[in-house]
């Protein structure tokens, strides 16, 4: 896509969107082009990205689960308190 640097002001948020879902945007100023707009990381890397970070989510969610044994974050600071009473 090729816009006008007007255009590109005016519209940036849409643009950025674009560029984010891959469209390489040419923003011109006295009808030459000036600036190129693209995504930074290929779309096909993003969902490899988000699914790492899910499985890293998924695993610290593991670990940080509240069992019989560990007291809960409530009951931590619960302690706290009565110890300063």
């Amino acid at each position: 896509m090729i816009t006008n640097l007007r255009e590109a002001k005016s519209n940036l948020n849409q643009l950025v969107q674009l560029a984010a879902e891959g469209e390489e945007i040419v923003i011109t100023v006295r009808g030459r082009p000036a600036a190129r707009l693209t995504c930074i990381v290929p779309k096909e890397a993003q969902g490899v990205a988000r699914t790492e970070w899910a499985n890293e989510l998924s695993t610290a969610a593991e670990a940080a689960r509240v069992g019989p044994h560990k007291a809960t974050s409530q009951e931590f600071w619960d302690e706290l308190r009565q110890e300063r009473l």
